[in-house]
């Protein structure tokens, strides 16, 4: 894909009707569906290339090995006081298709939504589950599958470009977890994703398609025919400078954009006649928005950057999921840890692996890691009845309704911690994981420069609060307990005694556990909210039809407008708010055609 129609002039503005700032996870549902109106002159600009056929990124169990490369934007956050002082590892995608990184297809719960709705400030309504989850079902295409017969087909999308079912590998491990959560009290379900709720233990569905590869909003919204529309540029490798505005009127337009290759060559612009939407990322949107001038006042000027619009939430309100990594010794013979091989048996294993994919499209190269998950409230008087050695219920509930979630158990058939990078015994492993959904702990952007190729502070303020620390230690009893429970339990190496391992875990004190989950704790990759819906008086940046406050013609459409965290993964949500964001731009501006 090449420029098209764009002269390398800073005077002589070409123009397009939208420029679309950003082609991953949500620009490129933007693209497709914004060009779907012929008279509409559409430009996507992105800062990577496409990865449509790239193995890395259409293997499923290969795609974390494009972690570190130029494909990806590698930031680190600032040190992290409460989780050791360590830099967390915080990727971006640098590609076409966006940070799609953990390919479990989870919502959250319809609740979720329904705070959008009191969140987003005035005619947020349409952001309630009843009308927000036909977004859902758009851009589905679910494919039943015999081994999963619980599913109501109807409560899922049938004709939507992304593929979803259960085509991933279901490892034994990941069926024994299921039956051992169910043991402990969580209710077995066949569906995570229904309008009844989250709550319960299942195989999850996956965004991994009938051929067992890796599907992407590049693979299912830019298709050979879309790209062919002759009303649709793409421009691959170019990086958004800043927003051009207008500011003759009576308040300022967002006219054009401003993008260069590189930090050394020269930078041009191209002019958007009706509208620019930023759908650059978390990081990435409120970056562009203070290089632009909108962002705090006061830290705007720290770095002489002219004030555009004044806006104190952009770049605050940083939220993110968290995860706790515990490793064990398993006895199955199952392990998938030779997927990362270490020896030359694991090599073998790992090629013979990659013969039945290639061949079949099925095997362990189709795991997408979290192979089955568990949803459950930290205050379930089932799960945690009045008893001495539990830890004691937060103070504070933090979840979006009664029967949301808060906390999120997923296993692994291969044992992994420091984000796989962590240093661990060389035998079979598997993984349990435990998430904190709903964080009250806040952080935020901050420019280092006005460079626009210098990369924001990122400061997440993981467990800020006693509340994360008190939901997580809740969680990990459950943890502790499943690992103790069969038929899991009668895979686990109960006699391991590396300290590496979690085997410990069950006896440690309450002191020692609080250590493990400050020094084991991750990013899950869903960073949120940092130029969120709601109203500028509570540190909103958007509106609820995404028009970001104080100025014209310019949105924010991708993760950082969610006006919270959801209590699920962010993918399935960001592209419903990208398929509803297009309904609403071609609304408004099909009468101005």
């Amino acid at each position: 894909m090449q420029f098209k129609g764009i002269r390398e002039s800073q005077d002589d503005f070409n123009e397009y009707d939208v420029v679309i700032v950003g082609g991953g996870t949500s620009g490129c549902v933007l693209a497709s569906r914004l060009s779907e109106d012929p008279g509409l002159r559409v430009l996507l600009l992105e800062a990577g290339e496409s990865a449509a056929k790239h193995p890395l990124v259409r293997i499923p169990a290969a795609f974390t090995l494009i972690l570190g490369t130029s494909r990806v934007f590698n930031l680190f956050t600032t040190p992290q006081q409460n989780s050791g002082g360590r830099r967390h590892f915080w990727p971006r995608a640098k590609m076409l298709g966006g940070c799609e990184f953990d390919r479990l297809n989870h919502y959250g719960d319809p609740s979720d939504y329904d705070e959008w709705a009191r969140l987003g400030g005035v005619d947020a309504e349409s952001w309630a589950y009843k009308d927000f989850h036909k977004y859902f079902l758009k851009f589905e295409k679910f494919i039943p599958n015999e081994a999963h017969p619980g599913v109501v087909e109807d409560e899922h999308g049938a004709d939507g470009p992304i593929e979803v079912g259960f085509h991933g590998n279901h490892s034994t491990t990941a069926q024994r977890f299921i039956d051992a959560c169910s043991r402990v009290g969580i209710p077995l379900r066949a569906d995570l994703n229904t309008p009844r709720g989250t709550l319960g233990v299942a195989k999850v569905m996956t965004y991994i398609d009938s051929r067992g590869r890796r599907v992407t909003t590049e693979s299912a919204y830019l298709t050979p025919a879309v790209l062919s529309r002759p009303n649709l540029t793409v421009a691959v490798n170019v990086h958004a400078t800043r927003v051009i505005f207008d500011t003759a009127g009576f308040s300022p337009r967002a006219v054009g954009v401003e993008f260069a290759s590189s930090r050394d060559r020269s930078r041009f612009r191209v002019h958007a006649k009706k509208e620019v939407i930023l759908a650059a990322g978390v990081i990435h949107s409120p970056h562009i928005l203070m290089l632009s001038g909108i962002g705090p006042p006061a830290h705007l000027a720290e770095h002489n950057i002219p004030i555009i619009a004044p806006s104190s939430g952009v770049g605050e309100h940083l939220m993110d999921h968290v995860v706790v990594d515990v490793a064990l010794a398993e006895t199955s013979g199952t392990s998938l840890n030779f997927l990362k091989p270490r020896t030359l048996w694991d090599c073998i294993k790992s090629a013979s692996a990659f013969i039945t994919y290639a061949l079949t499209g099925r095997g362990p190269f189709t795991t997408n890691v979290g192979e089955a998950a568990a949803f459950f409230r930290s205050v379930d008087p089932m799960l945690f009845p009045p008893n001495p050695s539990t830890p004691p219920a937060p103070s504070e509930d933090s979840t979006s309704g009664p029967n949301a979630p808060d906390l999120e158990f997923f296993v692994s058939p291969m044992g992994y911690v420091g984000a796989g990078e962590g240093v661990l015994p060389n035998t079979d492993l598997l993984g349990l994981h435990m998430t904190l959904l709903r964080p009250t702990s806040k952080g935020n952007l901050l420019l280092k420069s006005s460079d626009p190729f210098e990369h924001p502070l990122i400061n997440p303020n993981y467990l800020s609060t006693e509340h994360d620390l008190t939901v997580l230690e809740r969680g990990m009893a459950i943890l502790t307990r499943v690992m103790h429970t069969a038929p899991l339990a009668d895979i686990i190496d109960h006699s391991a005694t590396d300290q590496r391992l979690g085997h410990w875990l069950p006896t440690a004190s309450p002191a020692d556990l609080r250590a493990y989950v400050r020094n084991y704790l991750e990013t899950l990759f869903h960073p949120t909210s940092t130029a969120r819906m709601a109203p500028l008086s509570d540190g909103g940046v958007v509106d609820a039809r995404l028009r970001v406050h104080g100025v014209q013609g310019l949105r924010v459409v991708d993760a950082s407008v969610f006006p919270t965290i959801v209590s699920g993964h962010t993918a399935g949500p960001t592209i419903a708010v990208a398929e509803k964001a297009a309904d609403m731009i071609l609304g408004d501006l099909t009468p101005m055609m």
